[in-house]
């Protein structure tokens, strides 16, 4: 009979650091708490309060929120979520260590109520340290104001006696690394680092009544935003002429009509209707104001234009500078985009998903659904022929990159932002999705992204739908795009 088999032991050298860290943690602790310091004692105790349920976290990124900072704290709150759903649902089982004793710890600086969970980790360390380095992936000088504050978060767990200095550590390793891990799944924007050229800005005369604008624009629009734009320009700019149109009228004849007479052409609506008034003001010689009145107005946000008050007050101080047109086959404007094939379908799955489980997530199924069921569409350009089902192109550069394009910092830098996704090749689907979840799509062979002033591309089997500024035109099998750098003068809000 042969005898039964020894547990296998850890070897006597890890055993001996094991004891040598715990004592360690253990004589940091009673030196923090044995510590006879005022300061600790009324600051500690306030500040872990604060800290409890993130509350802290919340109030700051809101304070970011109001400042502009939106994705700097949008990125901290979600970084903060995970850490602490991971941190209280999953770590705390795993690792089991019971919290100090408080007998060291003065009654003054004890918490009213000690957690009765698992020490290891310490969770408010480790929301502590998502939410700052989340925040610094945006904004690396907030990120650094924030960690010294995460700091003292985590000093005050073991000054109050909730944590040992290493359960602390343990928070903030943790907290840090899913930040960081957030970020390989959403890219953080990171600003052009090549210098452009300052704006070209414009002398145009401030109109503080509205005097010599005429704004052409459809009650309609927007399920009823225009109406609201009317009232709020007729009682900003009095003298301002409004030309209301309805479902019946010729938008184009109308823009031209009132170029013909205008000193600034105004027009409410969506992104379709600003790009039809943006080549109708290029071709009168006037400048462009724009009031957002469509459904998503990603060209009024870009120029600052948030708002009819934005608008209005740019028109009052006669603020103007220059920014970049992009014309299909010479004579059709595109102020935004252009695409072909399921780009836009995309877009709006994307769009109607992101708010209910999240960006990454919506942006995962929204590829998924568009490469699996729509047709790709072979094109040729640069002497090369492949197949795509996401093309998309963009009047100056687009931020950040990838297949996500959001925003512009800037619409005068002369140059069209192509980017197209190659799916002709094998298992390309699965290729394209691993690289989005790990937020390496960017770096793919199937990806490609140019940043060029002219663009044309063939399509091989015949004529194809191009959709320019959300509208869907007209079947092409050509299409070439050039820019004219810095064509449009348009009212915007300028430092």
């Amino acid at each position: 009979m042969q005898p039964l088999p020894l547990p296998r032991r850890r070897p006597r050298g890890i055993r001996q650091i094991g004891r040598g860290l715990g004592t360690l943690d253990r004589e940091v602790f009673e030196a923090i708490a044995e510590s006879p310091t005022p300061l600790l004692d009324s600051v500690m105790p306030r500040l872990t309060r604060a800290a409890d349920h993130s509350k802290l976290w919340f109030v700051i990124a809101g304070a970011l929120a109001a400042s502009g900072a939106q994705r700097a704290a949008a990125r901290g709150v979600v970084s903060l979520a995970v850490t602490s759903l991971i941190t209280n649902q999953f770590a705390k089982r795993v690792w089991r260590r019971p919290r100090p004793a408080l007998a060291s710890v003065p009654l003054a600086r004890q918490s009213r109520r000690m957690p009765t969970s698992n020490s290891l980790p310490s969770g408010h360390s480790a929301s502590a340290a998502a939410f700052a380095v989340g925040v610094g992936l945006e904004s690396p000088p907030l990120g650094l104001g924030l960690a010294l504050l995460a700091g003292l978060v985590g000093l005050s767990r073991v000054a109050t006696g909730a944590h040992y200095p290493g359960d602390v550590f343990a928070g903030f390793g943790l907290g840090a690394a899913i930040a960081v891990l957030g970020a390989r799944v959403v890219p953080p924007i990171s600003e052009a680092g090549v210098a452009a050229a300052d704006p070209l800005r414009v002398q145009t005369p401030p109109r503080p009544d509205g005097a010599g604008v005429v704004l052409v624009i459809n009650p309609a629009s927007g399920s009823g935003t225009g109406a609201r734009v009317i009232d709020e320009v007729r009682n900003a700019l009095p003298r301002a002429e409004i030309v209301e149109l309805s479902g019946d009228d010729d938008l184009h004849e109308a823009l031209v009509a009132a170029a013909a007479r205008a000193e600034v052409l105004a027009v409410g609506g969506g992104d379709g209707t600003v790009s039809c008034a943006a080549g109708v003001a290029v071709d009168a010689g006037v400048p462009l104001a724009v009031f957002p009145g469509g459904t998503f107005n990603h060209f009024a946000k870009d120029i600052g234009c948030c708002s009819v008050a934005d608008t209005v007050d740019a028109i009052r101080r006669g603020s103007v500078s220059c920014v970049d047109l992009v014309y299909l086959n010479g004579d059709q404007a595109v102020v935004n985009t252009a695409s072909i094939g399921a780009y836009p379908k995309f877009v709006r799955t994307r769009e109607r998903l992101e708010h209910k489980i999240g960006k990454p997530l919506a942006g995962v199924y929204a590829m998924y659904h568009t490469l699996r069921r729509d047709r790709p569409v072979r094109i040729r350009y640069d002497n090369k022929t492949l197949q795509t089902s996401l093309f998309f192109l963009g009047n100056s550069t687009y931020l950040p990159s990838g297949f996500a394009p959001s925003r512009r910092s800037r619409m005068d830098d002369g140059l069209i932002d192509v980017r197209i996704l190659e799916t002709g090749h094998r298992l390309a689907t699965l290729r394209i999705l691993t690289g989005l979840l790990l937020g390496r799509l960017e770096r793919s062979p199937l990806y490609h992204e140019l940043k060029v002033p002219e663009f044309a591309f063939e399509a091989v089997d015949g004529p194809t739908a191009l959709a320019c500024d959300g509208e869907i035109g007209t079947r092409l099998s050509t299409a070439s795009f050039t820019v004219r750098y810095r064509a449009l003068p348009v009212f915007r809000p300028l430092q």
